[in-house]
């Protein structure tokens, strides 16, 4: 991939399944993008203030404003002190004069809050002795409009802005426009609309806040296939309330919240789980239903493509640890739009093939995922699901297809890290498929389950087939051609360290052991890929891993596939699918094994 500049802003970034909002300022709370998903259109839609909108230089799509007493003032004039409630919802505070202002960005989510929307939310207090009158309003500019599924595409036609009584209306002038944006404030208001190539627009809100009093106020956004629909959910929003939205939404995610019994820990895993959970998973706006993708941050490479075991053994262990339910119907929605011919490459969110190369951990994922979420959740129904069942015995008949006619190992076209594999048979890729036989055995017919290869028959096989002698010293090697010909570089996302949390052996197996002190990631060496970083996690190094992984600045705290040797992104950062697994090692380790920073 030719990759591009990580975003230079330190974004605040939320959303729910249905609106990203990747795009808050840290300076002036400014919203540059929001996004959703759109099953027709196979990509990402996303509206924003300029077309160079990750820079942060050009207009804003929604900036909050301020005067008082007939004088605009800028919210940030003393400062803005921001922080991340319950690690996802944007709250900012700032001193104006007499006035504290505060401020929280967040997009509805929860039972009876579920709605493709936003809100900000806005409240003033005045600690003066005299009474202030307080514009509050939000103004902005429709500058862009894109479709992305790796890379931008801007539609063509005029950007267009107008008011339908106190609501503003966002969308393109030629349909179908996939998305229109619809803006008002909770209460009476006054909206100005100035026509042009970058339409911009304002609504406003007067109120008075007494000596020592305090106001508040919010302005919401809705989002809808057209304007019709984009009206209808601002309407609903306004309903509902601002107030009530807050509190749902700040109780849904507490739900989500996972605990270690570190805090810094805890921080860590709840930061990543969060961004995996909304950015990794999203529903269409145009048939509500779920979608996994890579990430729906506009600055990861990756886009909203998928692969099958990015979603299924990256992603989905994530949601799994915070909410059950939404990950047994993101298997059988991966199963629905995917399953029909498991591990075969990269596809849209759609499950039309975006990009072709078959890997064994990808047809092996759906095995892996659903036991994984059997044991974890002890729900053995999931089984009983139809297009889970034509799944499993599609993965059974991929993988029979794809094993060697004299051993008891198996082949892939191309690497997880998308490579052509350098030597057919894989030691990350048997080892899943190992872990993913166990599986069938329990899943599958009677019948159908005589005719799978023992996993241990497997097991077995990796020890004599991949194991070389280096100085005396036998360890793992990446890859083998059975005929005597190895490969010894681990593979950065396919990595020999991962081999026990597939229980090909134990972590503290001195085969392991040996191996996992050379191959290539250690903190000392070269700078790895984060995904090998997390498999060191599982070895010998996973306390100082632990500590060197809570203190890594990554994409300014969230994923990036490529890091240097502190931590810090060089680039495919906003990687959501990797957040996943970020947060699902971390808690893993700390559970299963113990271990501690």
């Amino acid at each position: 991939m030719t990759h591009d500049a990580l975003p230079s802003v330190p974004w605040q970034l939320t959303g729910n399944h249905w609106l990203s909002i990747p795009c808050v300022h840290p300076a002036d709370a400014a919203i540059h993008a929001v996004g959703v998903l759109h099953r027709a259109a196979r990509s990402a839609v996303e509206f924003a203030g300029s077309d160079d909108f990750q820079t942060g230089k050009g207009a804003a799509l929604v900036r909050p404003t301020m005067a008082v007493n007939g004088r605009p003032v800028a919210l940030a004039e003393h400062g803005i002190v921001w922080e991340r409630a319950l690690h996802w919802l944007p709250t900012f505070t700032s001193t104006v004069g007499d006035l504290i202002v505060r401020g929280t960005v967040f997009a509805p989510f929860g039972r009876d809050a579920d709605i493709a929307g936003a809100v900000i939310a806005l409240a003033v207090e005045n600690r003066g002795d005299a009474a202030a009158d307080v514009t509050l309003a939000i103004e902005g500019t429709l500058g862009h409009r894109q479709l992305r599924v790796q890379s931008p595409r801007p539609f063509t036609d005029a950007h267009r802005v107008i008011a339908v009584g106190d609501v503003v209306v966002l969308d393109g002038a030629e349909p179908p426009g996939y998305m229109a944006l619809a803006l008002a404030a909770d209460g009476e208001s006054t909206c100005e609309v100035t026509p042009g190539a970058a339409p911009s627009y304002a609504i406003r809100r007067s109120l008075r806040v007494e000596p020592r009093g305090r106001v508040e106020t919010a302005f919401y956004l809705g989002a809808g296939p057209e304007r019709d629909g984009a009206c209808a959910t601002v309407e609903v929003l306004r309903r509902r309330g601002w107030r009530t939205l807050l509190q749902l939404t700040r109780d849904a995610i507490r739900s989500l919240e996972q605990g270690t019994g570190m805090e810094s820990v805890d921080s860590l895993v709840n930061r990543h789980l969060l961004f995996a959970y909304f950015y990794g998973v999203g529903r269409a706006l145009d048939d509500a239903h779920y979608y996994l993708v890579r990430s729906r941050a506009p600055w990861c490479e990756r886009g909203v493509t998928v692969r099958d075991w990015e979603a299924l053994a990256w992603t989905v262990p994530a949601v799994q640890l915070a909410d059950p339910p939404l990950a047994r119907e993101l298997i059988l929605r991966a199963c629905e739009l995917h399953g029909y011919a498991p591990g075969n490459g990269v596809h849209y969110l759609d499950g039309t093939l975006f990009e072709p190369g078959f890997t064994l951990e990808g047809a092996a994922s759906y095995a892996v995922a659903t036991e994984r979420y059997i044991r974890e959740t002890g729900d053995d129904q999931i089984v009983e699901e139809p297009v889970l069942a034509d799944t499993l015995y599609h993965t059974a008949d991929d993988l029979a297809a794809r094993r060697d006619k004299t051993h008891p190992l198996y082949h892939t076209e191309v690497t997880l890290s998308g490579s052509p594999a350098a030597m057919p048979f894989t030691l990350h890729g048997n080892a899943v498929v190992a872990f993913a036989l166990e599986s069938l055995k329990r899943t599958l017919d009677e019948e159908e389950a005589k005719e799978l290869q023992d996993p241990e028959a497997v097991r077995a096989a990796i020890r004599r087939h991949f194991v070389a002698d280096d100085g005396g010293k036998p360890s793992f090697v990446a890859a083998a051609d059975l005929a005597g010909g190895v490969t010894r570089e681990d593979d950065p996302i396919a990595s020999a360290l991962w081999l026990p949390l597939f229980e090909a052996v134990e972590r503290t197996d001195s085969l392991y052991r040996r191996t996992a002190k050379k191959v290539g990631g250690t903190l000392e060496g070269p700078p790895p890929r984060l995904a090998q970083q997390l498999a060191r996690l599982l070895g010998p190094d996973a306390s100082s891993v632990l500590e060197w992984l809570r203190r890594a600045p990554l994409d300014h705290g969230l994923a990036a596939e490529f890091i240097d040797r502190e931590g810090r992104a060089t680039a495919c950062g906003g990687d959501a699918s990797l957040s996943g697994l970020v947060a699902y090692c971390v808690w893993f380790t700390v559970h299963a094994h113990g271990v501690r920073p």
